[in-house]
């Protein structure tokens, strides 16, 4: 998420994530499973003391390192999320800590690996890196993952009202009084913005596959999981305004209730100090 200043998470970012926790937790995609070995190969360490994952969200991304860790944190400053999170983990392991990608409060060096899963967007990029580089060891890994959204289905009329859906929104978005707008980077210039930033002897892009099992409901409740549907409904638009209505309606009658296979694609984008 992204922040004003050092101190304070930007209000409007903040409560773009604030009162749908629920769904976030139950509908988004886990990290795809290769991606610990790709990421602890690159830091050379079979067992890692401490990964830290910026922007834990509901936990999704940090529980997932739960096994391949001595020690995790989670960095989440919205309460609502951080919450949930903490509700969710029952490995004694893990933490969270109400703290920013700018001030993450952790000492210099003491991280093997640094994540972002679908979180880097919402950060200033200079000022997040080098707080990164200050809490990664000689020879830490950074990774800044994004999925590819939305997944392929195997129905190709559900994902083609997903993305017509999705530019009702984005339009719909586009129009919000300034003080509703956020600020979000690129995530095209992630890999950029690492490699310029001076901070990593080696920078890459790699993309992972993994698969998940989804079904009618779960692709509703992914469109009900972005922050920009939820805060056109929190202004006051509905459904039909947005077009959910219908998407709602082909998925319901081309996914249908059975679960069938999802194919998601990560985009990871790698740093080594």
């Amino acid at each position: 998420m992204t922040q004003a200043d050092d101190r304070q998470p930007d209000s409007a970012n903040l409560e773009r994530f604030s009162g749908f926790a629920e769904e976030y937790n139950a509908y988004r995609p886990s990290p795809p499973a290769v991606l610990w070995n790709v990421l602890v190969e690159l830091a050379i360490a079979k067992r890692t003391n401490l990964v830290v994952d910026i922007g834990s969200g509901t936990g999704l991304s940090t529980r997932y390192w739960a096994d391949f860790a001595d020690r995790v944190i989670g960095i989440e400053p919205n309460r609502d999320m951080r919450t949930r999170a903490a509700a969710e983990t029952t490995a004694g392991n893990i933490e969270y800590l109400d703290a920013t990608s700018y001030q993450t409060t952790l000492a210099d060096g003491c991280a093997d690996i640094v994540t972002c899963s679908q979180s880097f967007h919402w950060m200033e990029p200079k000022r997040t890196l080098k707080e990164v580089a200050r809490i990664l060891r000689v020879g830490g890994v950074f990774a800044a993952y994004d999925y590819d959204w939305p997944p392929t289905t195997g129905v190709w009329m559900a994902d083609a009202a997903y993305e017509e859906c999705m530019k009702t929104i984005n339009a719909q978005e586009e129009r919000l009084s300034s003080d509703r707008r956020v600020h979000k980077w690129p995530k095209h210039e992630h890999l950029r913005q690492m490699a310029d930033s001076g901070f990593f002897r080696y920078t890459k892009e790699v993309v992972l596959h993994h698969e998940e099992m989804g079904d009618a409901d779960r692709f509703v409740g992914l469109l009900l999981s972005q922050g920009s549907v939820m805060t056109l409904l929190k202004a006051g638009r509905s459904e039909v305004e947005l077009g959910i209505d219908r998407f709602r309606k082909v998925c319901q009658e081309t996914l249908g209730t059975l679960p069938r296979t999802w194919h998601w694609s990560s985009r990871v984008r790698i740093g080594v100090v």
